[in-house]
């Protein structure tokens, strides 16, 4: 397809036909994960592929997003007007509909190597089909099972009077997809890259920004600018913020920081906020928590608890969120540049981004970054960067402002004290974050769409292959990156340190390894850098509940030999270069204290602690109420709140959905609590302040035995959560209302 690149139309049929005939009904077609999908193409090539069986259509992607929906006739009650409301607009896969269905197509194939977590584990077909890459290999893969066409949602922008594209959420695959396509048909492969521009798509920057002739066709036109999928943001429970204090202590100011989506990340963001904005309140927290006591040399060393002067640089593969709420908060206000001898000189502090100093030629001579007779490339690097001011000319080995001369012999003292009236006030082309893509809230994506185009070209884009490691530019991804606190999640720890984040122990996958082991290795090998995993302390509740904190575990996605710092809600264990004995000690400190005497029994039982060893009074009271008497009384200053960054849900979608959630937890934590209360309520009237609840669940007159059963569990539901009036008054709220998935 390469004689119409760059070719325009908004007929997607036309579109697929010509796909279709170009490369045959053979079709391996791979689209980027999340967001980036273009979704009108990929639903006309299934309908093509499910009306003639002679199509062999495989999909390689990742996480194709979803409208929640329910398991229950009761979730689903209370998930469609919400799903209805939040995601008005946004188109389904139909492919994923069918697969959810159980309907897909049998000669269509869906491979993905991420989902959301947890979405596929009762997904056979899924499960087998699970690819197992890291994402820094993904082209590799997808390429190697065959790829012949590629899509992509992408940003459209007149700049300069010339219709212009980018990349926009999805840069990550897509920059090193399209290059190895086109090698591919440079050796005669067949192959097709089509781009659907959807204008409600962000227009982003950095590596981002492409012409039309980068894509064989760009679907466009009114129906391809349909609402971006907005995930809802999940609520912070009390434990997340409590992990969130302690990884807050390990941040330190003018370095680099790494986070990912969800509760436990915005949760970061939330304590780093508190300790730049609210400074006083965080070093009480720090106080009566006894995290300087315990940790402090740990802190000294390697992290920071003071404001942030200097700010913070992110350098991650998702651009989420939070990474705005900290530039909004002039958290994330460090910038970065292309360039090896400018971050020499940032790094060293001669150099200020904000402020050129008169001495800065001077700076560049002795450092060899430009010659001491200045070339038109040293010229070009100069006012690229804002070192010379704008309007300025190079002709026949001089510079020109307007119709003064300046001689670029630099040799001569008095020519560098005459160029120095020809210097900038600040550099240009910072940058303060280098993202790989992106997917938030409907705030998140107008935030960006509301900036000024220069503002928004502080937030780069990139490929994974830059982000997520540092091969192919070494040095300079180094200086960018200094300090670095590459932040991750996992599931599972075990004493001895290994992490499990993707995988059960019997071979479901949750979710995918994703960029986890890139940001690892990439942690242990910059000498300045640590890795700091996440992990709950328990899952379940009642019956159900297990530790995370486990002495062997079947599946692991870091090895134990790339340990480094693990945090749970009830401390931080520095476990990197430490002997096993050492590494066990530390894990059993931060586990939740009714498992840790059966933890310390297994290690000393298989010999891996000494006998004597017994576990320190100050973390023998690793509990959840621990955590409530600590965080708790703050909530009413506004501090530690489930939605510190404000939600699409209303108060009583948040309310209610607080209460179904913390139910299903009962039912599995604690059944006989659970099935009494429920016998209870048949014998209560109903509550006036849970009307309006049931009227939303339309169960006011419930025409079934089920219905007038779905009616009082929702009474219970509420009346478990605290969130009815009882005698007039409102009953307070229990300390984890929303709960945390």
């Amino acid at each position: 397809m390469d004689e119409k690149s760059g070719f325009v139309t908004d007929d997607v049929i036309k579109c697929v036909n010509d796909v279709i005939n170009y490369v045959g009904k053979d079709i391996t077609f791979s689209m980027t994960l999340a967001l980036g999908k273009p979704i009108l193409f990929i639903n006309e090539l299934y309908r093509r592929a499910k009306l003639d069986p002679e199509i062999k259509l495989k999909i390689i992607t990742a996480l194709s997003l979803e409208k929640p929906t329910g398991q229950t006739e009761l979730e689903n009650r209370f998930l469609k007007p919400l799903s209805d409301r939040v995601f008005a607009g946004v188109p389904e896969f139909d492919y994923v509909l069918d697969f959810r269905a159980g309907k897909l197509s049998k000669n269509v194939e869906v491979f993905e190597f991420f989902c959301k977590a947890g979405g596929n584990l009762r997904t056979p077909e899924a499960q087998q089909n699970h690819l197992a890459s890291h994402y820094t290999h993904v082209v590799r893969d997808a390429m190697d099972a065959g790829t012949n066409v590629w899509g992509q949602l992408i940003g459209v922008q007149t700049i300069d009077g010339k219709t212009m594209y980018s990349m926009g959420c999805n840069t990550d695959i897509t920059i090193d997809a399209i290059k190895q396509i086109k090698e591919k048909r440079a050796c005669g492969g067949k192959v097709a890259i089509i781009g659907e521009a959807n204008r409600n798509m962000p227009f982003m920057y950095g590596d981002a920004v492409v012409e039309a002739d980068a894509y064989d066709m760009i679907l466009q036109g009114p129906q391809y600018d349909y609402e971006l999928f907005c995930p809802p943001k999940d609520p912070i429970a009390l434990s997340d913020h409590m992990i969130a204090i302690n990884v807050s202590t390990l941040i330190k100011d003018g370095g680099t920081i790494q986070v990912g989506i969800g509760a436990l990340g915005d949760a970061i963001v939330s304590g780093l906020i508190m300790r730049n904005e609210h400074n006083e309140v965080y070093q009480e927290i720090l106080e009566k928590a006894e995290i300087m006591k315990h940790y402090e040399k740990l802190i000294t060393q390697w992290g920071d608890t003071g404001v942030f002067k200097k700010g913070l640089y992110g350098s991650s593969e998702m651009f989420v969120d939070a990474f705005m709420q900290m530039y909004k908060s002039k958290i994330l206000k460090r910038k970065v540049f292309d360039s090896v001898p400018l971050m020499k000189l940032i790094n060293d502090d001669k150099l200020d981004a904000d402020n050129i100093p008169s001495d800065i030629i001077d700076q560049l001579l002795e450092l060899k970054a430009v010659h001491s007779n200045l070339h038109e490339k040293d010229f070009n690097f100069l006012t690229e960067y804002g070192i010379l001011k704008k309007g300025l000319t190079y002709e026949s080995g001089s510079i020109f402002d307007g119709d003064t001369q300046y001689s670029t012999n630099l040799k001569e003292e008095q020519n560098r004290t005459e160029i120095r009236k020809l210097l900038g006030k600040k550099l240009l082309k910072g940058q303060v974050i280098l993202g790989a893509f992106f997917l938030g809230p409907k705030a998140f994506y107008q935030a960006l769409n509301d900036m000024s185009e220069e503002e928004r070209q502080l937030f780069g884009m990139s490929s994974v292959e830059k982000v997520n490691q540092l091969y192919g530019g070494e040095e300079l991804r180094t200086l960018q990156r200094k300090e670095a606190r590459f932040v991750n999640t996992g599931m599972v720890a075990s004493v001895l340190g290994s992490i499990a984040s993707d995988q059960l122990e019997d071979g479901r996958v949750v979710s995918g390894i994703g960029g986890q082991y890139n940001f690892v290795a990439m942690g242990h090998v910059l000498s300045d850098a640590r890795v700091i995993m996440m992990v709950k302390s328990t899952k379940g509740s009642g019956k159900s509940l297990k530790s995370n904190i486990v002495f062997s575990y079947g599946h692991c996605s870091i090895p134990k030999h790339m340990r480094d710092i693990i945090v749970t809600e009830y401390g931080i264990a520095d476990v990197r270069g430490k002997p096993d004995k050492e590494v066990i000690a530390e894990m059993i400190k931060i586990a939740d204290s009714r498992f840790q005497h059966r933890l310390l029994d297994q290690a000393k039982k298989a010999g891996k602690i000494p006998q004597d060893y017994e576990i320190p009074e100050a973390y023998r009271n690793n509990t959840p109420q621990k955590i409530v008497d600590l965080l708790k009384p703050y909530q009413a200053h506004g501090y530690f709140q489930p939605l510190p960054f404000g939600t699409d849900l209303t108060d009583d979608e948040l309310a209610l959905g607080g209460a179904l959630k913390a139910l299903k937890k009962l039912s599995t934590g604690n059944r006989l609590k659970m099935v009494s209360g429920l016998l209870l309520e048949f014998f209560r009237p109903i509550p006036s302040s849970a009307q309006h609840h049931i009227e939303r669940m339309k169960l006011l007159s419930p025409s079934s035995l089920t219905e007038k059963i779905m009616r009082k569990t929702v009474v219970f539901a509420l009346r478990n959560s605290h969130q009815l009036q009882e005698h007039g008054h409102q009953q307070p709220p229990a300390p984890n209302r929303v709960v945390d998935k």
